[in-house]
């Protein structure tokens, strides 16, 4: 897997074998500042759409994500359409006047259709697991994402890291079963639906270099063809299930407050998307998920705060503690190329 304005060192194994497998390099300082704002902007969204989802206990977790994808969608065509921005990493050697209205060319965005695919699998999921567990158990067991990430990174582009990076990897894993040992609101069903987001997860975020590349999209354009793909396929979902009725009568719905709090949500959405994909190819599908751990002592903190919901327990702290240690090894690692 290569990722863009990162050089990764290629090694070839002994004797007759073909197979390959890449070794990654050191953060550019364009990475670090991309990884510092995708977990200011995790740390936001999980607060906003926890807020909608427990504090008004709004009933619909796929709404509020087809509310984000569809605010999306229209500011990036106001701003495509504006030439604000652009869809594509070369954008002065293509035309886009075949496809004004979608600005990117149809066998484009059937390339993208796996991504989108995930992508949508991604945030339903994603959002029905904040929902059954408390904020700082939630962000506990999202870590373990790591291990899944690393292991799809394998199979798709023989990625293979160092012992160092393993070593900080297995802590963190090691911290977040230490920290659910305590759980007492333990619920069987969220934590099956967080392990599947972290599936999920994991196999977005492997999906995005590899597909962003050969599609010749920047994080704009991959953001724009996602919405244009699975929009359509949300809405028709929430039809069908009756939660757009079920959004229709609910009770806070013109409550100022909670349209702030969606609102901002959709921003947060917005940011975080872009940010998202520009972490993973300037870094790599790990390093974006190693993101999503250093970002969890403030939506830790924040959790308890606001939300509350996990006793305080000498078991769950040094949990906690293992897997920030964990994180913050990892970014050592990589940072220095070790």
């Amino acid at each position: 897997m290569e990722f863009k304005d990162q050089k990764t060192l290629l090694l070839s194994k002994s004797g007759d074998d073909d197979d390959q497998w890449h070794v990654s390099s050191p953060m550019t300082r364009k990475g670090v500042y991309a990884a510092i704002s995708y977990m200011a902007c995790a740390v936001l969204l999980i607060l906003f759409n926890k807020a909608a989802l427990s504090s008004y206990k709004f009933p619909c977790a796929n709404v509020i994500t087809l509310f984000q994808m569809t605010c999306s969608s229209i500011l990036l065509y106001a701003l495509r359409y504006r030439k604000i921005i652009s869809f594509r990493v070369d954008s002065e050697n293509h035309s886009t006047k075949n496809a004004p209205m979608m600005f990117v060319p149809s066998n484009t965005l059937i390339t993208t259709l796996p991504l989108a695919i995930s992508y949508l699998l991604y945030m339903l999921v994603s959002m029905e697991s904040v929902r059954g567990v408390s904020v700082p158990m939630y962000t506990t067991l999202r870590r373990t994402t790591v291990a899944f990430t690393m292991l799809v990174e394998y199979v798709l582009a023989r990625q293979r890291y160092s012992l160092g990076i393993v070593g900080s990897v297995g802590i963190i894993i090691l911290g977040a079963f230490i920290a659910g040992a305590r759980d007492l609101s333990f619920d069987s069903y969220a934590y099956i639906v967080i392990f599947s987001a972290n599936i999920c997860s994991a196999v977005y975020l492997a999906s995005i270099a590899r597909i962003g590349k050969s599609s010749g999209l920047n994080s704009f354009g991959l953001m724009w063809c996602n919405g244009l793909i699975c929009t359509p396929v949300l809405l028709l979902w929430t039809w069908v299930c009756g939660d757009l009725e079920v959004t229709a009568n609910f009770s806070h719905l013109l409550s100022p407050g909670f349209q702030v709090v969606m609102l901002l949500s959709c921003v947060m959405a917005f940011l975080l998307n872009y940010v998202v994909f520009l972490n993973t190819t300037l870094n790599s599908a790990l390093t974006q998920t190693i993101c999503g751990n250093l970002k969890d002592l403030f939506t830790i903190g924040f959790g308890w705060l606001l939300f509350g919901g996990l006793p305080f327990d000498p078991l769950n702290v040094m949990g906690q503690s293992l897997g920030f240690l964990g994180s913050c090894i990892y970014a050592f690692c990589k940072i220095k190329g070790l």
